[in-house]
């Protein structure tokens, strides 16, 4: 799927995951990590939490990077993700073998989204591999009690390409989240990529609109991808598209602003 929440919701998947713009504020501990990374002079490294291990950095488009760790505590699959802007990071989640998105949690404002076990139909990486298809009809939850449904799916038309030295297939998506009363809140469409070896997705380009008739159109694709031992490995301040502003970001929603910035759905 997706990255659930992006501006840009989780699923490194189609899901990234939306969320609607909340009042929440962040907690002060979290507003003093924003403020540490956002000193200048500060390093510029990633330190994952402890009993984790970053496994890669990847710069994207759209002026993110992406920190991708496993931890010890974690059920044997799941992957962590946290994303950086240039004031610091916005985003985490967490995803399992089949890229569910398992929880996504908006640094910002302080709330947490957690996937709804019972579901029609959960995202599965494996039947797309398999089949080039996977449908999905799921809901999620957060700690402020909101409740949203999403439902779409993901293709591989079968084109493939290399993006810094990974080989990667490209996918197209259409994704809509509903309010817990059936609204129609977020109709998103577009192409990511998929990595078999890394076992989930990436980022690319979509189309976006809103209940408010807002629209965005986002290129938040990789472009370097870091390893341990190679140079831009744990870097935290992004180097792509930050001299761009948004398309349409004047007249967007604030929750099309945030599906720009926290991209990773559940990616």
């Amino acid at each position: 799927m997706h990255k659930a929440y992006t501006t840009s919701p989780p699923r490194g998947h189609s899901l990234r995951a939306l969320r609607v713009a909340r009042s929440a504020t962040a907690p002060a501990a979290m507003a003093a990590l924003l403020t540490l990374f956002a000193l200048p002079g500060h390093a510029a490294e990633f330190t994952p939490p402890q009993g984790c291990k970053l496994e890669m950095t990847v710069q994207n488009r759209g002026c993110t990077v992406s920190q991708h760790y496993r931890c010890s505590v974690d059920a044997a699959g799941d992957q962590r993700v946290t994303i950086f802007t240039p004031d610091g990071p916005v985003y985490q989640s967490r995803i399992d073998k089949e890229t569910r998105w398992l929880e996504s949690t908006n640094l910002v404002q302080g709330v947490t989204d957690l996937l709804v076990d019972q579901a029609d139909d959960h995202a599965s990486f494996s039947t797309l591999l398999q089949t080039g298809r996977d449908d999905f009809d799921f809901w999620t939850q957060s700690d402020d009690g909101q409740r949203l449904h999403h439902v779409g799916h993901d293709e591989l038309p079968g084109d493939k390409v290399t993006i810094d030295g990974v080989p990667l297939e490209t996918t197209r998506f259409e994704l809509t989240t509903f309010s817990e009363t059936g609204e129609v809140l977020i109709e998103r469409k577009g192409q990511q990529f998929v990595s078999r070896s890394h076992g989930r997705f990436y980022g690319g380009i979509e189309h976006s609109t809103d209940w408010t008739g807002a629209v965005q159109d986002v290129n938040d694709s990789p472009v370097t991808f870091a390893f341990p031992g190679q140079s831009g490995f744990g870097a935290t301040r992004p180097e792509y598209d930050c001299d761009l502003q948004m398309v349409g970001g004047d007249e967007a929603s604030p929750l099309l602003r945030q599906l720009m910035i926290l991209k990773e759905a559940l990616i």
